[in-house]
């Protein structure tokens, strides 16, 4: 199914009357139209969200200095299958989107093979501005990819709670047992909750992937037998599993009551969160991304709203571990017909400002080095460096992912054992 949304700028005097504003903002981004104002053009993108308000936002700031054109966004229904059939098409798309696991897959070469090299010197886009793990480069160390939205995993906190106990955001483990305690003695019967499914934003990946994500990155090449699916490298998944059973232990969670009252890992969390007694519900980046809407929507959180900020859930014995992850990246179609300006919408879209404009609106982490424009993440500005496990610090492919989620999932319901689960590993069942 093809969904599409177009915005057309068009000539009138309401769009001049907004340039001088949009370019205030935009030239304090560093921003400066490389083509004249009467330039005319046409831009295809396609993308995997069926609703890109955000991206719809930032054209209409395009159009402030180019109002003689249209960009149409289309959604495309089953992506992974659709988007290599879209870009051999007649009718290719100039920008596209890719996603983080489509690397290093066979099926998804053209998608990278078709791109246009954005680190080009010529083409003058800034991607100094996004956060270097996450600017991904390839083999020949060329960039063919912008990260459009970061994300991360971890846990929305209700930090009207936090205040109302007289307690402090749990830092560590150990804090986090503690807290847990005198949360229970305050009358909340799972201080933590989440979602009971093998997905990642699910309690056990949400919780435990990131300090896999950091056994990976010391492990020297321990990535290549994960990525190889050998037996004896379901060992690095031993100390995450540990402690997610030690979670699970501790009645920090009651499994039982998140199974019974959180319906699905997206806005299944969001409502049971937003009727406002769990203290920490366990999500990623992307479930957080739908909380603004559901806001509204939500009779519990329109009767009695509170304060909510996002953290990085606090695994470790010195604390937790971020995961700086991409969500969604943007390709241009080298072969596009409307290369320049395809290239020049892509210019204005890498600042600061603009990516930080984009992914507030959507409710993601901005790619960017700058994170207050959302004090939702506030608490991941001055994360501790060596706690974090950026984009280009790991390797891994989908399918050894996809062994730790089951992994995971087994040993937070009592299906199996961590050793059972370490000595499982490439035979453990996937979606």
């Amino acid at each position: 199914m093809r969904r599409k949304i177009i915005a057309v700028a068009l000539a009138t005097i309401m769009i001049l009357a907004m340039v001088a504003c949009k370019k205030s903002e935009t030239v304090e981004q560093g921003y400066s139209p490389k083509y004249s104002s009467d330039t005319e053009y046409k831009i295809s993108v396609v993308g995997t969200y069926s609703n890109f308000e955000s991206l719809e936002s930032s054209i209409e700031r395009f159009y402030a200095y180019y109002p003689q054109g249209e960009i149409e966004y289309t959604y495309l229904d089953d992506y992974r299958n659709s988007i290599g059939h879209a870009l051999a098409g007649q009718e290719a798309p100039d920008i596209y989107v890719v996603q983080p696991w489509m690397y290093g897959n066979p099926q998804y070469q053209d998608l990278f093979d078709n791109a246009e090299v954005l680190s080009d010197p010529e083409l003058g886009i800034n991607l100094d501005c996004i956060r270097s793990g996450l600017r991904w480069e390839m083999e020949d160390g060329n960039i063919v990819t912008l990260p459009v939205f970061a994300t991360s995993y971890g846990m929305l906190v209700n930090m009207d709670i936090f205040e109302k106990e007289n307690l402090e955001v749990p830092k560590n483990f150990g804090e986090l047992l503690e807290t847990c305690q005198k949360l229970k003695a305050a009358g909340y019967e799972s201080p933590m909750m989440g979602a009971n499914i093998s997905t990642t934003p699910g309690i056990g990946y949400a919780f435990a992937y990131p300090m896999f994500a950091s056994v990976v990155k010391d492990g020297g090449d321990i990535e290549e037998g994960l990525n190889n699916m050998s037996p004896s490298a379901g060992e690095a998944m031993r100390e995450p599993l540990t402690r997610l059973q030690e979670l699970v232990d501790s009645g920090c969670i009651d499994i039982d009551k998140c199974t019974a009252e959180i319906e699905d890992d997206y806005n299944g969390v969001i409502m049971r969160f937003f009727q406002g007694d769990v203290p920490m519900m366990l999500c990623s980046g992307d479930v957080v991304s739908g909380t603004k809407k559901r806001e509204g929507t939500s009779e519990d959180f329109s009767a009695r709203p509170f304060k909510y900020d996002f953290y990085v859930a606090p695994s470790g014995d010195e604390g937790g571990y971020y995961m700086d992850s991409i969500s969604i990246l943007f390709s241009v179609n080298k072969n596009s017909a409307n290369l320049d300006m395809t290239n020049e919408f892509m210019r204005f879209l890498t600042s600061e400002g603009e990516l930080g404009l984009i992914a507030q609106e959507k409710r993601l982490i901005t790619p960017t080095k700058d994170y207050s424009l959302d004090e939702v993440y506030g608490s991941l500005a001055d994360f501790p460096e060596e706690r974090t496990i950026s984009f280009n610090d790991i390797s891994l492919l989908d399918t050894a992912v996809k062994q730790f989620r089951a992994a995971a999932y087994g040993v937070t319901n009592g299906q199996m054992t961590v050793e059972e689960a370490v000595a499982s590993y490439g035979k453990l069942p996937t979606d």
